[in-house]
């Protein structure tokens, strides 16, 4: 029989699977000063950034990983079973003590934090008392499947250990190879857990699959020859004159991440075998349950899916009633507004050159926009941020299955740059019309000022990140472009 997710969380509050971590703070009483509830925060920011130091954002991506927090430099996150088990049962823990505080005595910015951890924990533990799926705890990266179309250890590791692990020192180096040594023992604790899915015949779409399976054999081929795990280590060593073995040293290691990442395409491969085209989650064991729970997730609110849809509906068609004057005004009058869209994107007078050629016309184009959005800043905001940033080309194992961008903020203290991720395997997925708004989405005023405001906030609404704001902060940042004239 089926558990409802109202019984599965009875379920996970009557049990003590999860023994709490030996170095959880102990609980507070009520706070009965300002003090003590932004301490509390605190310990509760901590106590995540240990267990996700490599999070996006962590504490290497956030540039906190020095001093006291030195050691996790060199750490990863577990993405076993037992590594789940022990983020239950930190946010399980943590929610407790947010929940012990009275808030009507606080400020409002920090009552609103502790607010934030309350609702952003509580939904996480619903998920967690879900039989399958990773859980971003108050993040936006919840997925039914361990590993599939960009999600997991083979496209998130590489990546952060090239763009955000800085090396500027010895131990900066050393700290690398070991987070390069836990590489494989997080691909095999993710192994374990695709396998017990499978058991309970939770597998993902065979097109989404057959998408990873093309991805982790680039990566796969790439660690084959040592790749950018290697070089990006051996290169950054000797730009600031590290001497070390490093090729070597990095290459033995290297050797044990092609098996691990094998093993993983093995597995989808069986689950391949068993998987249908369909994509929607009811069709999986306990899929309303979790489609219910993500719904949540995402919009931080607790409409049913039909509400949602409806409301769906109904923005689409305010938005073709706005799309259609313009359209016409570019000569596109015949057929819907789809059909008129898909006849745009085939215009040449908007598309960039193929190759290489094209990819270097694309990485020029971001480049004017960003300068015209930076222009204009000013006039909107009173408070402004930096907006440092770098646009980075995907990595080639990402490309495949990717979307055509993304962004975020980079280090506090400014060191590791925000990024926006641009992917380039082909030039026929951005146009001149688009690549604007891309720009204001992910980048600035987007995912990078968006990051940078709330790096000025306790850390642990640092280490938070809800869809619904996020993505709602982009969404009007793409607006506010449009305001400025900029697309003009």
């Amino acid at each position: 029989m089926l558990l409802t997710r109202r019984e599965s969380l009875g379920a996970l509050a009557a049990t003590a699977v999860f023994p709490l971590l030996a170095h959880a703070t102990p609980a507070f009483a009520a706070p009965a000063s300002e003090a003590q509830a932004k301490a509390l925060l605190a310990s509760i920011g901590e106590n995540l950034l240990r267990l996700e130091p490599d999070g996006d954002p962590g504490a290497t991506a956030l540039g906190i990983d020095t001093g006291p927090r030195a050691y996790l430099r060199a750490r990863l996150s577990d993405r076993s079973a037992a590594g789940q088990a022990r983020l239950a049962a930190t946010v399980k823990a943590d929610l407790a003590r947010a929940q012990s505080i009275d808030t009507s005595k606080l400020s409002f910015p920090t009552r609103t934090s502790v607010e934030v951890v309350k609702s952003g924990y509580q939904t996480a533990l619903e998920g967690f008392a879900l039989p399958y799926g990773d859980v971003a705890v108050g993040g936006w990266r919840n997925s039914p499947y361990v590993v599939i179309q960009n999600v997991g250890a083979y496209i998130d590791t590489p990546k952060f250990l090239d763009a955000d692990h800085p090396i500027d020192t010895r131990a900066d180096a050393e700290a690398y190879l070991a987070r390069l040594a836990l590489y494989p023992h997080q691909l095999a604790g993710e192994l374990d857990r695709m396998r017990t899915a499978r058991a309970k015949r939770l597998v993902p779409p065979a097109f989404l699959i057959d998408k990873a399976i093309a991805q982790l054999t680039i990566a796969a081929k790439d660690a084959s020859n040592g790749g950018s795990l290697v070089d990006s280590l051996v290169w950054r060593t000797k730009e600031k004159s590290i001497a070390g073995d490093w090729d070597a040293r990095a290459r033995r290691i290297v050797k044990q991440v092609m098996p691990a990442l094998k093993r993983q395409i093995g597995e989808l491969q069986a689950e391949r075998a068993v998987a249908t085209d369909v994509p929607g989650m009811w069709s999986r064991p306990h899929g309303d349950e979790y489609y219910l729970w993500a719904l949540k997730a995402s919009t931080t609110t607790s409409l049913s899916p039909d509400e949602v849809h409806k409301m769906g509906l109904e923005q689409l068609q305010d938005l073709h009633g706005r799309m259609d004057p313009i359209l016409k005004t570019l000569g596109y009058t015949q057929g819907t507004v789809g059909e008129r869209m898909q006849a745009l994107a085939k215009d040449p007078k908007y598309k960039f050159s193929e190759g290489d050629k094209g990819r270097a016309e694309i990485r020029a184009y971001i480049d004017e926009r960003l300068r015209l959005i930076r222009a204009q800043l000013p006039r909107a905001f009173n408070t402004l941020v930096p907006g440092n940033l770098e646009v980075r080309r995907m990595t080639l194992a990402e490309e495949p299955g990717a979307p055509g961008a993304y962004g975020g903020a980079g280090s506090i203290d400014g060191k590791i740059p925000g990024k926006f991720w641009i992917n380039l395997r082909s030039t026929d997925l951005h146009s001149k019309y688009s690549l604007p708004d891309l720009a204001a989405h992910e980048a600035i005023p987007g995912h990078v000022w968006q990051g940078e405001y709330a790096n000025k906030l306790p850390l642990i609404r640092s280490l938070l990140a809800f869809n619904a704001y996020s993505e709602g902060w982009a969404l009007y940042a793409e607006q506010l472009v449009d305001e400025l004239g900029v697309y003009d």
